[in-house]
């Protein structure tokens, strides 16, 4: 077992790099278990380990866990760090919404200290888990052994790495006694309220979960995305990955309902030429192919994203553009209902692009509605769907590769996947 998972590190690691690597540990055998391995890979192969620890403030016992968590880390001469999440706890989907904290404080957490990767502690017994509540009606994506972590904007560029995936939780904890290394365990891991316990009730009883699909490699060719954030697709663009550039071109995390995908799917393969809105974003289908911009009608429905800007600070607007600016006083808007104001180099700019993309571009405007401006004409901006997509879309197989990511600046030329 130990060898294994040594292995899916290194297969995804640089040895021997500065950037130390993230743990996510809650306490529990499997990161327990994870912690211990990833030490003794990190040992052999020049590397430091940052221990991230997320205290969800559900137990009253969690400032305990967290303490423990913090004492193992120093033992074991890794830094710790770690978040709470405050709530508000929603009364329904409370592990969704407290797997979603989780996801954004790791992330803050990780790229504060500079690590690229975050090893997260699934096993085999989580990916059967989470079959049988997908059967059960669940909406809870397939978990991969590499993948970009779910948080946006806060985890941009950072990747999360599963390497117990052939691993089952009982040979995890035997390994853990046979290495007198203690752990907690959650009581939340009984309560069937939770759907996560009564499918590990109901697999412990002897239920089988549904057989897996084969996860294969998603078809790219053809998908591009240029310095505007306009994204093109070919009409054949497989429905995940269409999924997923939906959700990039809205600039959001929620993926589209499975039923409103597959209407849209029919449509595509029909032939027929027609606009839809899904995600957030504008699918515009042609004959040439698919082109997905942001829908702009959202900003009547949701209300406007605005905000303040500080020189020399980059900012995350609307998920889908990163600003940096060099003068204060500046807001960044969108473009929707302003379009008239521009000057006329704008303007020719504006002209050069598809109709549709123009509503959803950034524009900086002074606290008096000053303005506006594109915000290219006078920012530095960065457009986040060619990197976005390059990590979703399975492009991105390798550390090393993510050394490069602030390189990944469209700069005009559109990458295809």
């Amino acid at each position: 077992m130990a060898e294994r998972v040594k292995a899916a590190l290194a297969a995804r690691l640089l040895a021997n790099d500065p950037a130390p690597v993230a743990v996510a540990v809650s306490g529990g055998g499997d990161s327990v278990a994870l912690l211990h391995l990833a030490r003794e890979w990190a040992v052999a192969h020049g590397r430091s380990l940052a221990v991230l620890h997320v205290d969800h403030g559900l137990n009253p016992d969690s400032r305990a866990w967290q303490d423990r968590v913090r004492d193992m880390a120093g033992r074991l001469g890794a830094a710790f760090h770690s978040a709470r999440w405050e709530g508000p706890c929603p009364d329904t989907g409370l592990p969704a919404a407290a797997r979603a904290a989780r996801h954004a404080r790791l992330a803050d957490m990780a790229l504060t200290v500079g690590a690229r990767v975050i090893l997260t502690g699934h096993t085999a017994d989580d990916v059967a888990e989470g079959r049988w509540m997908q059967a059960e009606g669940s909406t809870l994506g397939t978990v991969r052994d590499w993948s970009p972590s779910p948080a946006w904007p806060e985890g941009r560029g950072l990747m999360l790495l599963r390497p117990l995936l052939a691993e089952r939780r009982a040979d995890l904890r035997d390994w853990l006694t046979a290495q007198r290394i203690d752990w907690i365990e959650d009581p939340a891991n009984s309560d069937l309220r939770y759907g996560r316990s009564r499918a590990r009730q109901a697999l412990e009883a002897g239920e089988q979960a549904p057989v897996p699909q084969q996860d294969r490699s998603l078809r790219t060719a053809g998908i591009s995305a240029d310095e505007w954030g306009v994204i093109r697709m070919p009409r054949d663009t497989e429905p995940r990955a269409l999924a997923f550039g939906l959700v990039v071109a809205g600039g959001g995390m929620r993926p589209p309902r499975g039923d409103r995908l597959a209407r849209l799917g029919q449509r595509i393969a029909a032939g027929e030429n027609f606009t839809a809105g899904l995600a957030g974003a504008r699918l515009i289908a042609e004959a040439e192919g698919l082109t997905l911009v942001r829908e702009a009608g959202e900003y009547r429905r949701r209300g406007e994203p605005v905000i303040d800007l500080i020189p020399g600070v980059e900012a995350v607007w609307d998920g889908r553009f990163a600003l940096t600016v060099d003068e204060p006083g500046w807001r960044v808007a969108p473009l929707s209902g302003r379009a008239a104001r521009l000057d006329g180099h704008d303007r020719t700019v504006l002209a050069g692009l598809p109709a549709a993309v123009r509503p959803g571009l950034p524009v900086l405007i002074r606290d008096d509605e000053t303005g506006p401006v594109l915000a290219q004409s006078r920012a530095r901006v960065e457009a986040l769907a060619a990197c976005r997509l390059a990590l979703g879309l399975g492009q991105v197989e390798h550390e090393a590769d993510l050394k490069c990511r602030r390189e990944w600046r469209t700069d005009g030329r559109a990458p295809i996947l």
